[in-house]
C-alpha cells in the first residue's frame, strides 16, 4: 500500500481478515477509499481485539472435528488450527456449492492462531487514522461461524457509514452468494471511488 503513488484503494476484509484491513486502515488511512467488512471481525477505537474474541468465543457452536496444536506446550494457548470436514460442512459451508467444499477439504493448511495480549499489542486503532476511513459492514444472514447477532453487536458497539445484508449467504458468502455478493461490491465502488 505505500508504494501506491496516488491511488487508493478498496479493501475488502472476510472473517478475521477484517482484522487485516483494520490494521491496514490505520497503517494507510489516506491511501483507502472505503473497507468492506465481509461478514468479519470489526474492532475499532473502542473496540479492541480481546473483546470481539471473548464476544466470539462465547457464541461459537461445537468445534466438532476441528483440530489444535500447541507448539508452545500444553499449558498455553494452541497456535494452529485445522478446520474439519465436519466443521466446514456445517458452519462454513453448509448453503455453498458442494464442489467449493471439496475443493476447500484438499486445499486446506493449517492457520496460525494469535493470542489476545499479541493481537492487542499489534492491533492500536485510533479514532483519527482508523476513524477517518468510510467503512462498509457486509451481513451474511445464515453465517454460523460469525453469527447474525454477533454481527449486529459489532455493527452496533462500531457503527459502519453503510449495512447491507446478503440473504441465504452462509460464513463463505463469496462461495454461496457470489453474485450477490459481486453486485454489492460494485455498487459500494461505484458510491465509495
Amino acid at each position: 500500500m505505500e508504494a501506491l503513488p496516488h491511488e487508493r484503494v478498496i479493501l475488502v476484509g472476510h472473517s478475521y481478515g477484517g482484522y487485516a484491513i483494520s490494521q491496514a486502515m490505520e497503517y494507510f488511512p489516506s491511501k483507502i477509499s472505503v473497507a468492506v467488512f465481509a461478514t468479519a471481525s470489526m474492532p475499532g477505537s473502542t473496540l479492541n481485539f480481546s473483546t470481539l474474541n471473548q464476544m466470539s468465543v462465547s457464541q461459537q457452536d461445537p468445534q466438532l472435528d476441528n483440530q489444535y496444536t500447541y507448539d508452545q506446550g500444553p499449558n498455553n494457548p494452541p497456535t494452529t488450527i485445522i478446520l474439519g470436514p465436519s466443521y466446514l460442512a456445517s458452519a462454513l459451508f453448509p448453503l455453498s456449492p458442494i464442489e467449493d467444499l471439496t475443493l476447500t477439504t484438499l486445499l486446506l493448511r493449517p492457520l496460525g492462531l494469535f493470542s489476545d495480549e499479541d493481537l492487542s499489542k499489534q492491533l492500536m486503532l485510533s479514532a483519527k487514522k482508523y476513524g477517518s476511513v468510510k467503512r462498509v459492514y457486509i451481513i451474511a444472514e445464515k453465517d454460523q461461524v460469525i453469527k447474525r447477532d454477533y454481527q449486529l453487536w459489532m455493527i452496533e458497539r462500531n457503527p459502519p457509514n453503510d449495512v447491507v445484508e446478503i440473504k441465504g449467504s452462509d460464513h463463505m458468502v463469496m462461495m454461496s452468494k457470489t453474485i450477490e455478493l459481486w453486485a454489492h461490491l460494485q455498487g459500494i465502488a461505484e458510491k465509495y471511488s
